[in-house]
């Protein structure tokens, strides 16, 4: 069954006294999922930690008051520690004494030597994509937080990352495995932080369980979790870190729409392959035309990442210079002089197609 879009904005008008003694939380929750309005019913998921444990009460108290069916919560147990099973059982019966329906799915497979938080992560939304596919669900609401978004930015910081890299996480976003691009992934707690969840917790006497391997220096994004304080005695809170975050995410949106129309005008579609006009993709500003050409390739190809930034800026730079030669292969595509029949834009068209597909020449 497709998901249904919530009817809370003609709802919220419906409100009864309980709704009077709501928290600020609570109301600032409330106009955060009606101001993004993604697709309902949905699941929560929950690992009875603090920040999905808060979640997973905000969002029932939110469907409850407007008479929408409640949220599932799915916990996941990776299986890669001691204690995961008996964990599970508690968030389950945290979701159940809620009222919520409850379902543990299990990661099955040895336990990874390295790459712990990657398995984890791609496991957790497999598992539980697959889950929501089979149940007409289209949307999974995760409690990411304010923290959680100037720890992301840090860390990607640290990595290099550049602009798409350092602007915030989006409230309401793609799934993030590709198999799964018709669910939704919402966020609706990043600009709560971490620590008023767990006061909200407080005042319901609700417990939660605390993940150990959130403490190990191992990790990444726990050696940054262990700079915060510093950080924010040093005057930069995780609030000001996520403005920053946020201020970027505007940059990359307003380059979006540039480059949007640059392609408009540079690039027309010749059934399964692209004409490009080399010419007018070079006279644009080069993180225009890095973009503007990256999306060219992952259109053609159906890869859903981009290719790699080291190999995207030599094919650039070789158009640029008139170095292509016969052609060039990147991301599962080639990239061609046309021949006179399809030089659409004059000597400068490009044809771009799929490297298995035929009608020019395959050089790697």
């Amino acid at each position: 069954m497709p998901a249904k879009r919530p009817v809370a904005k003609r709802q919220a008008a419906q409100k009864g006294p309980a709704q009077e003694k709501q928290a600020p939380l609570d109301l600032a929750f409330a106009k955060a999922m009606d101001d993004l309005g993604a697709p309902w019913p949905g699941a929560v998921a929950l690992s009875g930690g603090g920040d999905s444990l808060g979640l997973m009460h905000l969002l029932a108290d939110w469907a409850r008051t407007r008479n929408l069916k409640p949220p599932v919560a799915l916990i996941v147990d990776h299986g890669l520690r001691a204690g995961s099973a008996a964990e599970a059982r508690k968030a389950a019966a945290f979701a159940r004494k809620a009222g919520l329906a409850a379902h543990i799915l299990l990661r099955k497979g040895p336990v990874p030597r390295s790459g712990i938080e990657a398995v984890a992560r791609d496991a957790r939304y497999g598992l539980m994509g697959n889950w929501m596919r089979r149940h007409g669900l289209a949307t999974l609401y995760v409690g990411h937080t304010l923290d959680d978004q100037a720890e992301t930015f840090l860390l990607r910081l640290g990595r290099g990352s550049g602009l798409d890299g350092l602007s915030a996480m989006r409230a309401l976003a793609p799934f993030p495995l590709p198999p799964f691009a018709d669910l939704n992934l919402v966020r609706p707690l990043l600009r709560v932080p971490r620590a008023g969840l767990r006061d909200f917790l407080r005042e319901r006497n609700q417990t939660w369980l605390e993940d150990p391997m959130n403490s190990e220096a191992r990790f990444a994004r726990s050696r940054i979790r262990g700079l915060m304080p510093a950080l924010e005695a040093a005057g930069l809170p995780p609030s000001r870190i996520a403005d920053a975050a946020a201020h970027l995410a505007r940059a990359r949106a307003a380059l979006e729409l540039v480059t949007e129309a640059v392609i408009a005008r540079a690039a027309r579609a010749d059934g399964a392959r692209v004409l490009l006009d080399s010419g007018a993709l070079m006279a644009a500003p080069r993180e225009v035309g890095l973009r503007g050409l990256a999306g060219l390739l992952m259109a053609v190809s159906g890869e859903p990442y981009r290719p790699r930034f080291d190999a995207l800026e030599r094919l650039f730079d070789n158009i640029a210079d008139g170095k292509l030669g016969r052609g060039s292969t990147l991301h599962g595509c080639r990239l061609f002089p046309a021949p006179r029949a399809s030089q659409l834009f004059g000597e400068k068209t490009l044809v771009l197609a799929r490297e298995s597909s035929r009608g020019g020449p395959k050089r790697r």
